[in-house]
């Protein structure tokens, strides 16, 4: 029973909008003509995201990268039409990308610490090392000292794209195994904020300590607008990366998170002052950076949604970290194609060594002389 033709418009709308995966109103749309202007007349994959994530509600206009809007022409009920189907199909994408595409490592760099203890040695940008050395020197941030537990500290990153569905974070304090007792210097809580820059065409800045913000003001404060921030999560004095998991996926518009830390624990014993230091940081969820990007995010909230392309996020996603891998290989080989060329550089410069008389400088090296130079060999000795 085609129930969208036989049904009134109320119940076919209650029906479909049961649907809550991507694909099965993509499915739906493509049934028949009737079918397809049904969900797209009703914003069935609209819908579907604000159900999803309600901050979508806040997208003011959708624009199309591959497509000249500049060109369309048409009647008003055309030009509705157009918008109707374009709606449709970027809303259908980004539903499919906040729920299919998969979850990874979301921090793009680090920005800025509220304080670093010794710049450059101790900074922000040590967290994302994944070793705990680098070489003979540990790999960490470390704030300054205070004298009073309750001040807080803050780490900001900027994450993969400006939409990202974050669904969990990772942090490891430092243990300061050079010093006495081998201390721990993790906080008593920390929590998250996702956000965007006050200025959308603001440079990307790189990890220093010469950021100010306006007078009283903090630099974060100053140029960064959060939308969300997270519950306070217990963090255990214990070296090793916690996860702590958001109670559901949110969705970051803007691209910038804030880690924060509450409660200071551990006192260093040589000042007495107390200390938070971090090895590692992880924001984990779904980048949409290859499918969408956000425009101008005005003082309400309000932004625009760029479509950059089509292709399936989930796709465009698995082809990236195949370009890595390949890229990674061809490292490789150039660094064995690097090893073989030196090792045949050594054996030309041990030979040399050798006829200039000094055998004592080549090792294992052992000259065979051509087949043809014996047989003249032998034959000499023959005659």
């Amino acid at each position: 029973m085609d129930f969208v033709n036989n049904l009134d418009t109320d119940t076919s709308l209650s029906i479909l909008s049961c649907l809550d995966d991507p694909s099965d109103i993509v499915r739906a749309s493509a049934v028949s003509r009737s079918w397809r202007q049904f969900v797209i007349n009703y914003n069935l994959s609209k819908n579907l995201c604000l159900k999803l994530f309600h901050e979508l509600s806040n997208v003011s206009h959708i624009v199309e990268e591959t497509h000249n809007e500049s060109s369309e022409a048409g009647s008003s009920s055309v030009m509705d039409t157009r918008l109707l189907e374009k709606e449709h199909r970027a809303y259908a994408l980004l539903a499919r990308g906040c729920t299919s595409s998969p979850i990874q490592s979301c921090i793009a760099d680090a920005i800025v610490a509220s304080s670093t203890d010794n710049f450059p040695a101790e900074s922000i940008s040590n967290t994302l090392d994944e070793p705990d050395r680098i070489g003979e020197t540990p790999s960490y941030w470390s704030s300054t000292g205070q004298h009073k537990t309750s001040v807080p500290e803050t780490l900001l990153y900027r994450l993969m794209g400006d939409l990202c569905v974050i669904t969990e974070f990772k942090v490891q304090p430092f243990q300061a195994f050079f010093q006495r007792g081998h201390p721990i210097y993790s906080s008593h809580y920390v929590r998250i904020r996702l956000g965007h820059h006050k200025n959308d065409n603001s440079p990307q800045y790189n990890n220093s300590e010469d950021k100010k913000g306006e007078p009283g003001k903090s630099y974060v404060e100053s140029n960064y607008v959060w939308t969300y921030t997270s519950q306070e999560f217990s963090m255990a004095q214990e070296n090793l990366l916690q996860t702590f998991k958001l109670p559901e996926p949110v969705l970051c518009i803007g691209g910038y998170v804030l880690v924060e830390f509450l409660g200071r624990v551990q006192t260093q014993e040589m000042d007495g002052q107390y200390y938070i230091c971090v090895s590692h940081v992880k924001v984990m969820g779904r980048s949409l950076a290859q499918s969408f990007r956000v425009q101008n995010v005005d003082d309400c909230g309000k932004f625009g949604l760029k479509v950059l392309s089509y292709s399936d996020p989930k796709d465009m996603v698995v082809m990236d970290a195949e370009e890595d891998e390949m890229d990674a290989e061809e490292v490789e080989m150039d660094a064995e194609e690097e090893q073989d060329q030196s090792r045949g550089i050594r054996s030309l410069e041990q030979l040399l060594n050798y006829l200039h008389g000094h055998p004592l400088d080549v090792v294992d090296i052992e000259y065979v002389l051509p087949e043809s130079d014996n047989e003249d060999a032998e034959s000499d000795d023959e005659v």
